[in-house]
């Protein structure tokens, strides 16, 4: 029997690799080609054009992201808890991809979408599609956390809205300018957004 080819893997990989670190218009297929190590006649023969990689290298991406976000925002954790695991999450990630790439590179998602705007709807449809499943997880975290008295009452929806604005805003400016002590205290910072309520302190 033949070997089985995984070149569709490879440049799946490699693409969210560049994407990330060099954005879209930066990239072209032949360096996706050559990051992968695979023949350009073969990326052809998988993908119908660079736009369609993208969209199936995102959905690649969140096959494993999404077990990590179930993981992170169980129910069966305090919202706190979610939350905070949320943001040193984020801090640990960016960390790491600092030491491997030398820069912060921030959120793959909200890079991508800002860059392409409405120039190919069918990435920008699919970062909206990825974000709306973040945007969930936010959404129960709050909802939970109000029903906890954690995080005062009010409309969840805008709740959501404000936090993960400013949330990806903190990201995006660790990236800008390369600094990864923005997102230090990530956790302090969105919790104090969310107005938290403090536990009491006991004598």
């Amino acid at each position: 029997m033949g070997r089985t080819s995984n070149a569709d893997q490879r440049l799946m990989d490699a693409a969210v690799f560049l994407l990330w670190e060099e954005g879209y218009s930066s990239v072209t297929v032949d360096d996706i080609c050559r990051r992968a190590d695979v023949r350009k006649g073969s990326f052809y023969y998988f993908f119908e054009s660079k736009s369609d990689l993208a969209v199936k290298a995102l959905d690649r991406m969140w096959q494993t992201y999404r077990l990590e976000l179930q993981e992170m925002f169980s129910t069966q954790i305090p919202a706190l808890e979610r939350i905070r695991n949320y943001c040193q999450n984020t801090y640990a990630m960016q960390a790491d991809m600092r030491e491997e790439h030398g820069r912060v590179l921030g959120c793959v998602l909200c890079s991508l979408g800002s860059e392409i705007g409405n120039r190919d709807g069918a990435i920008r449809d699919k970062v909206r599609a990825l974000l709306d499943e973040v945007r969930s997880f936010w959404w129960q975290a709050i909802a939970d956390g109000q029903q906890e008295g954690a995080i005062p009452a009010g409309d969840v929806s805008a709740k959501v809205r404000c936090v993960m604005a400013f949330y990806e805003g903190m990201v995006a400016q660790a990236r800008l300018h390369d600094d990864l002590t923005r997102l230090a205290d990530l956790a302090d910072q969105v919790c104090a957004h969310l107005q938290v309520k403090q536990p009491l302190a006991f004598a």
